[in-house]
């Protein structure tokens, strides 16, 4: 393979990762639910927060310029057979606050706003609530590091797929660095961001019982890294059946394009007693 086409073909190979990269930082259940609404002649833009780290109580805040627009909160335990709880929003210069109790690792919270004009009328915020979790304290070090591990194994899956596409001589090699990447990504570090997060290593399938698939993301996970491992020892075996190569670079695609922390770790509170 020339330089020009192994250039090019890494070159690709980072372009889709950085792809990737965006998609998941922009979707899934815990990034802001972002959207507009109009009252009174202004427009309210707003970010509802759908994720809280650490043991304090979760501020939410909207801008809304209008003093005389007031807010109220609505909020309850999810999954709960909790009541709604109702508070009202502080005013703080231009902006309305309030904060959501604080709760344990996986623990989540569903909640919607108002806004209330001079005359009592309540106007909702977003059609429907929205649902926050909360998670312990991920060490900056390691989230970094799963990252690195995680996109670079990306990168060099696409790149061993492209290796084999064309023809290169060195997609063996290029399948080994993409399994020792995963397995550093996936199965080193992830677990013990899970327990940093919430509490356990593995929250996926079988531990949650067998006809239980737990955590989505735990699950897709194990898929990926297996994948791989089953692809690097069929063609070590076997160096003409790369067909195991792009099945295990689909299943890498795949398991992105899955939103992040899909069907996650959640506390069940219609089992707990209060």
């Amino acid at each position: 393979m020339s330089l020009t086409k192994n250039i090019i073909l890494w070159v690709l190979a980072i372009i889709i990762m950085s792809g990737f990269a965006i998609y998941q930082r922009t979707t899934g259940p815990t990034y802001p639910f972002r959207g507009q609404i109009e009252l009174e002649g202004e427009k309210i833009k707003f970010s509802l927060p759908r994720t809280h780290e650490g043991n304090t109580d979760q501020k939410v805040y909207i801008i809304v310029k209008n003093r005389e627009i007031k807010a109220e909160m609505n909020y309850r335990r999810h999954p709960s057979h909790d009541d709604w709880t109702t508070i009202d929003m502080m005013r703080s210069d231009d902006s309305l606050i309030a904060f959501i109790p604080n709760q344990p690792p996986a623990g989540k919270i569903m909640y919607n706003i108002n806004l209330i004009k001079n005359t009592g009328e309540k106007v909702k915020l977003i059609e429907k609530p929205v649902i926050t979790r909360f998670k312990g304290v991920v060490p900056n070090w390691l989230l970094i590091t799963h990252i690195i591990f995680v996109f670079s194994a990306v990168i060099f899956s696409t790149r061993t797929a492209f290796e084999a596409i064309f023809k290169g001589k060195n997609y063996v090699k290029l399948t080994l660095i993409t399994l020792i990447l995963m397995f550093f990504g996936v199965v080193i570090f992830g677990p013990i961001m899970q327990y940093y997060a919430f509490g356990e290593f593995w929250t996926g399938w079988p531990l949650k019982g067998w006809l239980n698939f737990g955590d989505l993301t735990d699950n897709k996970s194990a898929v990926m890294f297996l994948g791989w491992l089953i692809a690097y020892f069929k063609i070590r075996k076997n160096p003409d059946k790369k067909h195991w190569i792009y099945i295990a670079a689909i299943i890498t695609i795949a398991t992105f394009l899955i939103p992040h922390s899909l069907m996650g770790s959640e506390i069940d509170y219609t089992k707990i007693k209060n």
